[in-house]
């Protein structure tokens, strides 16, 4: 199922792809909920520095596109948790190398083995 953006907008794949992931946390949440599902505040307490607001909007874009999967419960006090879609799953493997170059040319880390 194909993500719905701007049909045409793009000149290739990868600048389809920067515009769902384009924002400051937007890549961060999709690690931490590819590590698990969380609740809210799970992912405000474990990327510090991101606002309420902010982690809000990103995570309702995110999930505008697909990527994320809002599970709200009815329960007393309100339950939310986020988890990855599976179109999210295949974006957060397609990131992987992306941050193993990372961890081996800006954090200077040995290379992950292949």
């Amino acid at each position: 199922m194909p993500v719905g953006r701007r049909p045409g907008a793009y000149v290739c794949g990868t600048d389809a792809a920067m515009d769902i992931i384009d924002g400051k946390w937007k890549v961060t949440i999709l690690w931490a909920l590819g590590e698990r599902t969380h609740r809210f505040g799970e992912l405000r307490r474990q990327l510090p520095g991101v606002t309420e607001k902010v982690l809000a909007a990103q995570l309702r874009e995110l999930e505008a596109d697909g990527i994320v999967h809002r599970e709200e419960y009815p329960e007393v006090p309100p339950r939310v948790e986020y988890s990855l879609t599976e179109i999210g799953t295949r974006l957060n493997e397609a990131l992987a190398p992306l941050g193993v170059w990372g961890r081996e040319h800006v954090l200077g880390g040995e290379p992950a083995p292949r």
